[in-house]
């Protein structure tokens, strides 16, 4: 038999193949004082021995020591050891993306139709649609940011909390992208090698913290993909007032504000993470670049070739722990009639 690769799939199991035999151990000892005490109430000392001559101190010593190997192979069973390996054959492993969304009033200007916002969405769910194989996840940012749909299989839900997105989804003003990249590592499956963001953004980091977000995430092993929605042109923004009137957007000075993307931040972000930058494009294109970056990533991890599995072996602990028991079961503790009576 080949014994390559041996190891224990769940380790943390191996406690009770070694604290188990221990308290039982402390109970048996326990016990056997607790029966003494009790014969001693019962009968006077030179009783005890007539009494007892059918007991065999050995055969139940027999019957413990067997209980107590059959916990050591209870733990090593529940541990799962493994040795030798399986082909796996080639296996589309997928990836876990979570979408990270701008939903800022940047977001609404047309310099890409109908709006950046809209186009966005709408280039999501042509990926989702045609090129995710993993989970997909959620999350709305502007001066706050949150959670919208956590990691899923479920596209339809997905699809549905996306088309839900709009400028007034995240009441708090601003564009914090760096919270948005926290939120969207708290998203996560910690357990995965690698994580991947896509951050749709027109870029415009009002708090000025996502390049050092994305520099944090890095070493947690998240690459950041950003697509830069909008164009460097820029548009002006319009917003509904009061009166249910569409109005440009002013600063401060009066100024009719006209909002540009910001390619050169977006670029940072990526780079800080290992991951790429595109355009959105009047059509997506830069949503099918990621795929492609996505897939390439795949194949440079090897994420498509054969894989093995270790085999598990948990049935020979579990075929001697009932084998022990029913040893156990079929030795009695008295002697044999014969020597009893001589």
């Amino acid at each position: 038999m080949n014994f390559a690769d041996f190891h224990f799939a769940e380790p943390g199991w191996l406690w009770l193949a070694i604290v188990g035999p221990v308290l039982l151990l402390v109970l048996y000892r326990h016990a056997a004082g607790a029966r003494r005490q009790q014969l001693a109430r019962l009968a006077s000392p030179h009783f005890v021995g007539p009494l007892t001559a059918s007991h065999s101190p050995a055969r139940r010593w027999l019957k413990e020591w067997l209980i107590l190997l059959a916990f050591v192979f209870a733990g090593l069973a529940l541990a799962r050891p493994q040795w030798g390996s399986l082909p796996g054959g080639n296996t589309w492993l997928g990836e876990d993306v979570v979408f990270v969304v701008d939903c800022s009033q940047s977001m609404t200007a047309n310099d890409i139709l109908p709006s950046r916002l809209q186009r966005a969405k709408y280039s999501i769910l042509d990926f989702v649609r045609q090129q995710s194989h993993g989970r997909v996840g959620l999350v709305a940012f502007a001066g706050s940011a949150f959670i919208q749909c956590p990691l899923t299989f479920d596209l339809d839900a997905f699809e549905e909390t996306l088309q839900a997105l709009d400028e007034k989804t995240i009441p708090i003003p601003g564009t914090d992208i760096g919270r948005a990249l926290d939120e969207a590592y708290h998203a996560m499956d910690k357990n995965n090698r690698r994580k991947l963001v896509v951050l749709a953004t027109d870029g415009e980091d009002l708090e000025k913290s996502g390049v050092e977000a994305a520099k944090q995430l890095a070493t947690n092993g998240v690459v950041v993909f950003t697509v830069g929605v909008g164009t460097p042109a820029g548009k002006e923004i319009q917003i509904v007032n009061a009166a249910g009137q569409r109005e440009l957007v002013r600063d401060a000075k009066g100024e009719i504000v006209r909002s540009r993307l910001d390619e050169t931040t977006l670029r940072e972000i990526a780079q800080a993470t290992g991951g790429s930058y595109f355009p959105l494009g009047t059509l997506g294109e830069g949503l099918q670049q990621v795929g492609s970056a996505i897939h390439t990533l795949e194949v440079t991890a090897n994420r498509h070739e054969s894989t093995k599995s270790g085999v598990d072996r948990y049935y020979f602990p579990i075929a001697l722990f009932l084998a022990l028991l029913v040893a156990e079961s079929l030795i009695g503790t008295r002697r044999n009639p014969v020597r009893a009576a001589s």
